[in-house]
């Protein structure tokens, strides 16, 4: 969608703020704990942990926390996660998904709910939003790896869906459950990823100002300060000088 490199690198700029780093530490190793802990503690044997654990690397993640969040999930000790999926609507009727992991069902709904509302937005029932997004599996590397050419020789061979680059990144696209083999198979030809992750996919998209998206983002942002939020997706769409304006203010 327009705009969309230009936000991923607003939000790249904003995590390498400490603070923003260490929250991302600690959902990643939530994740790596949860996947380990429903399946096997090897990634070899556990792809939901193997692209849990990829995804850490490629943020810089040390190993040694990698390897505490994988241990935890065998401690017998660790928290009773549960995974909820919340569903509404930002500004202008943007349609927002909000994925948590939580200990506590009810402080969760309580927070998320309270941050729709705060600030313009309208939690909905299950299914509101959800049917306007694919579920995909997304593998981004920056432009500099290979030419576009190159990037969809690569991605037919690992037999992804699709490809969109521009002059930022090329972003890979596959069905949800192939992304582990995929992913894999891109990494013998072009190296390491940038991300490698299961996303939301939106079908179609709304159209976003400044006003609406400077809006938009304060929701976006205080969901996803939220520790229990994992992830927050939304289908706005914005053209270059909203990008451009909005990044010049932030």
């Amino acid at each position: 969608m327009a705009g969309h490199s230009k936000w991923a690198n607003i939000q790249h700029r904003k995590g390498r703020q400490d603070a923003a780093r260490s929250k991302l530490f600690s959902k990643l190793a939530k994740e790596i704990t949860v996947a380990a802990k429903m399946g096997d503690p090897d990634p070899d044997k556990n792809s939901r942990l193997r692209l849990a654990v990829k995804e850490a690397k490629s943020q810089s993640m040390p190993k040694d926390v990698i390897d505490r969040a994988i241990k935890k999930s065998q401690g017998g000790d660790d928290d009773a996660y549960e995974e909820i999926r919340y569903e509404g609507y930002g500004p202008n009727g943007v349609a927002i998904i909000v994925e948590a992991m939580t200990d506590n069902r009810n402080r969760t709904a309580s927070n998320v709910r309270s941050t729709f509302a705060k600030n313009g937005g309208n939690l909905g029932e299950t299914g509101s939003v959800g049917f306007m997004f694919d579920r995909k599996g997304q593998v981004v590397y920056p432009a500099s790896v290979a030419d576009p050419d190159t990037v969809m020789m690569a991605a037919i061979e690992a037999r992804a869906e699709d490809v969109e680059s521009d002059g930022e990144a090329h972003v890979i696209w596959c069905a949800d459950t192939d992304l582990a083999e995929v992913s894999a198979k891109l990494e013998e030809e072009l190296g390491e990823s940038e991300t490698t992750k299961l996303v939301w996919k939106p079908q179609t998209t709304a159209p976003v100002d400044l006003d609406t998206l400077t809006k938009l983002m304060k929701l976006v942002e205080t969901l996803e300060d939220d520790d229990d939020v994992q992830s927050v997706t939304t289908n706005f769409e914005a053209d270059d000088s909203v990008m451009d304006a909005y990044a010049e203010a932030s």
